[in-house]
């Protein structure tokens, strides 16, 4: 009776689950893909196929895990190689607007809280290395050919090799440096005592001191202020980091420098230079005795907007008069009511009074020439030297005002009733800053320079650049001012004639601006 039921079941289970042609038990017939269950009077499936099992639980898991620096590496670099344009139609921006992208976002993501002087979380400090690291790789593989000399069968011969672009080759190393000592920088603020942060969720007694920088906490330091020793500390950091902006801007300004105009800003220009600057711009720039110190001081540069109204003005205007005495715009010189001597002299004088605007408030956003430079750019290697050199100097800029509120809240606790007159004193966070309130370039480099100075290592012999003997003349500020029509601003067409310094050449060498000739 047992054995009837028992094969009835064998039966009705062989109906429902037909055997399996593709596995073998031990004894070399089919086994059953599927096995029934009829505990407590129900019927359950169950899988006796492990290795499904295993890689189904694989792929589970993998969906839980992080993805590996090959599969991030192959997203970043998929992204470039469409042009930012997903869906493969060919509508993409060019490699180098793709790579100056992904440069900037990288730094924004790394560095857009960078809101306290303490060091950066492993994880994003990691990230930051190993993902510019990608980005910065290309640069291995642009080359140029030189020259070179090979020995075969005894003979010289001279062929062409190939090695990297020479530009790359000495900015990618410095910029490098640069990168690393702003990331030391803040690793010295690891084990600091003396001042700390409250947040910016505080009552509205403690902010009004910090009414300009609502985003940003508050710092806090002793009722008697910080020690000597720790002062003293914080302006050499400040001095170390201002080394590292000036030569993140030296390089920066640099490249784009050497960026082709495009035609679309060409084309967007007004006729002449008198209409770019306006009359009263026009007439203090082409005065007799021409003052750029006195010029900027004259100027409403109350806001952002200003400001950079004004930067967009001169810079049109040098591109205007350098493409007239080149005469790339084919029109006759014979009509022209400004002799070449003048308008190359007006242009010299219009470039002083930009280096000087792009001292005083170098937070400033990028100007329509810079912004269109950059757009319609399609050399990658200036793309990737212009980013990288852009996000440090930014970096740079945010660390130098974090450490001057932290030496503003020093000096607020030692003299509450002078706090709010120094305060306008400090460089701050929002590039809008009183001219009147800032030392000329000459004054910097000698404070910089004092020996009392704990700084007084430039950057460029902390980093063995080499600069030429001439260089290292000082310059005096009544040569700097000198009146721009004096024998030092006229050029002689005379290649014989010893070479004069025009404004430009006068002030960067004075305030130690200029990227080192080695490099170029």
């Amino acid at each position: 009776m047992v054995r009837a039921i028992e094969q009835e079941q064998e039966i009705h289970r062989s109906r429902l689950f037909p055997p399996h042609k593709g596995t073998r038990d031990a004894t070399g017939h089919h086994a059953r893909a599927m096995s029934v269950d009829h505990a407590n009077g129900d019927w359950s499936l169950h899988r006796t196929n492990d290795k499904v099992a295993k890689s189904r639980l694989s792929r589970e898991d993998g969906k839980d895990k992080h993805p590996s620096d090959m599969e991030l590496m192959k997203e970043r670099f998929a992204k470039l190689l469409l042009g930012e344009d997903m869906s493969g139609g060919g509508k993409g921006v060019s490699s180098a607007l793709a790579l100056s992208n992904a440069i900037t976002n990288l730094a924004a993501s790394a560095f857009g809280e960078q809101k306290r002087l303490e060091p950066m979380s492993p994880e994003t400090k990691a990230r930051w290395k190993k993902e510019i690291d990608w980005l910065l790789s290309v640069t291995d593989h642009i080359v140029e050919f030189v020259p070179s000399q090979q020995k075969t069968n005894g003979m010289n011969m001279e062929i062409m090799v190939t090695k990297q672009r020479t530009d790359l080759h000495m900015d990618i190393p410095a910029l490098r440096k640069l990168d690393a000592m702003l990331i030391d920088c803040l690793d010295n603020f690891q084990d600091q005592n003396e001042f700390y942060y409250v947040s910016k969720d505080v009552d509205q007694s403690e902010k009004k001191a910090m009414d300009d920088k609502w985003w940003l906490p508050t710092v806090k330091v002793p009722p008697e202020g910080l020690s000597e020793e720790s002062r003293k500390w914080l302006q050499f950091q400040k001095d170390s980091v201002n080394q590292v902006l000036k030569a993140a801007m030296a390089i920066n300004a640099q490249v784009l420098s050497e960026m082709e105009i495009p035609d679309s800003y060409i084309e967007s220009l007004p006729k002449n230079g008198r209409v770019s600057l306006g009359d009263s711009i026009y007439k203090s720039i082409t005065v007799e005795f021409f003052d750029p110190e006195q010029l900027l001081l004259a100027m409403d540069l109350a806001s952002e907007h200003k400001i950079l109204d004004l930067k967009n003005r001169i810079e049109a205007s040098i591109v205007i008069w350098k493409r007239k005495m080149t005469h790339k715009d084919g029109k006759s010189s014979w009509g022209s009511a400004v002799s070449l001597e003048k308008r190359e002299l007006f242009e010299e004088r219009a470039e002083t009074v930009l280096l000087l605007l792009k001292q005083r408030f170098p937070g400033l956003p990028q100007s329509a020439l810079d912004i269109s430079k950059i757009q319609y750019n399609r050399d990658v290697g200036q793309a990737i030297l212009e980013s990288y050199s852009r996000v440090l100097e930014s970096l740079a800029f945010t660390v130098m005002s974090r450490v001057e509120d932290v030496l503003h809240a020093d000096y607020a606790a030692q003299n509450p009733s002078q706090a709010t007159a120094k305060k306008n004193g400090f460089r701050h966070s929002s590039p809008v800053m009183a001219p009147e309130n800032f030392s000329s370039p000459l004054e910097d480099m000698e404070k910089l320079a004092s020996p009392g100075t704990p700084c007084s290592m430039t950057l460029s012999d902390f980093m063995g650049w080499s600069l030429d003997p001439d260089l290292k003349k000082d310059l005096g500020g009544d040569e700097l001012l000198k009146d721009g029509d004096g024998k030092h601003m006229n050029k002689s067409s005379n290649a014989g004639t010893p070479k004069k310094f025009s404004y430009i050449e006068k002030l960067e060498r004075a305030g130690g601006l200029r990227s080192p000739t080695a490099r170029h």
